[in-house]
């Protein structure tokens, strides 16, 4: 199976299914002499695990990361970093009655058309358990960028969203309620939302806000190597992910080119920042925002129609732990692939130096 690494001087691989033994990854040029924060680390991965709220998959894992190679007396030394993290609590036979049965929107059917063998148990390699090995290699990224702030919220759940531009937002309170909205009142009505859908035993999407800041003016390649389109694809290579815009996004097709542009004042900066951060695929120096849309659910508590591998039409039963809205535990995910990549191209243009 290809396509299990991601980038190209900040190289991240990673391996394993979600009911196997572990879950694990490889991340190659690494800068050497990085002090690493390994408790940092932990916290990325603890904002992502199961079972941390009422409202997410009750699937009880520690998700506790064991580095095994590139790290001597706490500091990076160059070499690969191997990582695991255990699976300690997968119970495969909640996947018994799938084994020749495919799940609407699933990836079931065309990893078996692809592969004609597929891991059935929780997904297998399909499932948003490897994007755990991510976080990991994300929150090492974000310690390689240090002068780089990204932050992630929850900016709308089903037809419930902030209407308030991000400036006026209080970033602090995001980690300070399950669904990690950055608006207190408004994840009160998110959270009432997720769990009215779970009750129902159906699912539901919405979108995470991104910003980054702190992105000096040039970053980024021209013509296929786009800062954007790189930020895109790392985005898009996340499970349920269906959408990216930047800066104004779509709402820009509405607008006049007189009121999209952004004016360049002396200092470099823009007077507005329709553009969000990007120009030419390349930085000038804004703050970079984002909004990413994740589909709902794919498995629901809900009695759907199907195909076996008979082609046969059947009934797909809803059983196992899932998540009804995956939104609250992709935000730390939406951070790590936007670390990775800006790590991946900070160092291919500059060097590890123009981060000390």
């Amino acid at each position: 199976m290809a396509g299990n690494t991601f980038g190209n001087r900040f190289r991240v691989t990673t391996f394993g299914e979600s009911h196997g033994d572990a879950i694990g990854g490889i991340i190659d040029g690494c800068p050497a002499g990085i002090a690493l924060d390994l408790q940092e680390i932990q916290a990325e991965l603890d904002r992502r695990k199961p079972g941390q709220s009422k409202i997410v998959t009750q699937r009880k894992e520690a998700d506790e990361v064991r580095f095994m190679s590139g790290i001597f007396e706490g500091k990076t030394t160059g070499t690969p970093i191997g990582f695991i993290i255990e699976n300690t609590n997968p119970k495969s036979k909640d996947y018994d009655h799938i084994k020749d049965v495919y799940r609407p929107s699933h990836a079931d059917y065309v990893y078996d058309q692809k592969y004609g063998h597929r891991d059935y148990r929780g997904g297998g390699r399909s499932s948003a358990r490897e994007t755990a090995c991510r976080v990991v290699a994300g929150a090492i990224a974000k310690q390689v960028l240090s002068s780089v702030k990204i932050t992630a919220y929850v900016a709308s759940v089903g037809d419930i969203s902030i209407d308030k531009p991000y400036q006026e937002l209080d970033f602090s309170t995001i980690e300070q309620n399950p669904v990690r909205c950055a608006d207190p009142a408004i994840a009160i009505q998110m959270e009432e939302l997720i769990k009215a859908v779970k009750k129902d035993g159906d699912s539901i999407g919405g979108t995470i806000f991104c910003v980054v800041q702190n992105v000096p003016v040039g970053l980024g390649e021209p013509v296929f190597d786009r800062l954007d389109a790189e930020l895109a694809k790392a985005m898009l290579g996340i499970n349920a992910v269906k959408g990216v815009e930047f800066g104004r996004g779509f709402a820009g097709t509405t607008m006049r080119g007189s009121e999209h542009n952004d004016v360049i004042l002396p200092d470099g900066k823009t007077a507005t920042n329709n553009a969000g951060g990007i120009v030419g695929g390349i930085s000038n120096g804004m703050d970079i925002y984002f909004r990413v849309a994740f589909k709902p659910t794919a498995t629901l508590m809900k009695d759907q129609q199907s195909i076996n591998s008979a082609n046969e039409v059947v009934t797909v039963q809803g059983k196992g732990r899932h998540d009804a809205c995956v939104l609250p535990r992709a935000v730390p995910i939406v951070e790590a692939m936007t670390a990775i990549t800006l790590a991946d191209m900070f160092i291919e243009q500059y060097g590890y130096k123009k981060q000390k």
